[in-house]
């Protein structure tokens, strides 16, 4: 696509001065509105490229995670949830912020063709201290944990290289789509309540 731009841009250039060069009297409405209407469908196609990128896995994590709500129980959708593109040996970070008296449920979900030993770390963002680590939890794709504390943390997502069996009859993917599904709900009063 940007070589297509680019060849178009030149083009367009030349078309330009072609026209200045054989004929002095055109006037400048007649050489400006092709101009124009060519850069804006340029833009309008690059801006196009951008959006169908982006849209790959955008809502990964909204399809194919598993939401605990379904299920009855009171956990809400976070807003933190991300979904992107990974290939095999990619690593990828995110920072998210969680709340004091909030209890939260992990979901990582990805496409069979990279594999299921996906693997994530988090980490405190003040500190860099390792909260939690899945591969000590052989690999779980959900974890669930109670705040203490409003802070920011880190969450490692990486999916090492030869992720998938190579005796798999399938070809694996060069990439494939990677969602982190962050739900919450209100921590549950313990002990006592309050007379």
């Amino acid at each position: 696509m940007k070589k297509n731009t680019m060849k178009l841009k030149i083009k367009l250039l030349l078309f330009a001065t072609t026209i200045l060069k054989t004929n002095k009297k055109t006037s400048m409405k007649k050489i400006l509105i092709p101009v124009l209407i060519i850069s804006v469908s340029l833009a309008l196609a690059q801006k196009k490229e951008l959006v169908s990128q982006a849209s790959i896995c955008g809502q990964f994590h909204k399809k194919y995670c598993k939401l605990e709500k379904e299920k009855g129980e009171k956990w809400e959708y976070n807003s933190q949830s991300r979904s992107g593109l990974f290939s095999q040996g990619m690593t990828s970070k995110i920072r998210c912020v969680i709340y004091k008296g909030m209890d939260y449920r992990l979901t990582l979900c990805a496409e069979t063709a990279i594999g299921d030993k996906i693997n994530f770390k988090i980490y405190d963002a003040k500190t860099n201290e390792i909260l939690f680590d899945n591969a000590s939890a052989d690999n779980a794709q959900v974890f669930e944990f109670q705040s203490a504390s409003t802070r920011p943390i880190v969450i490692e997502v990486m999916v090492p290289e030869g992720a998938t069996e190579s005796n798999n009859a399938l070809k694996s993917k060069e990439a494939a789509c990677v969602g982190l599904l962050i739900e919450h709900k209100k921590t549950n009063i313990q002990g006592f309540t309050k007379y």
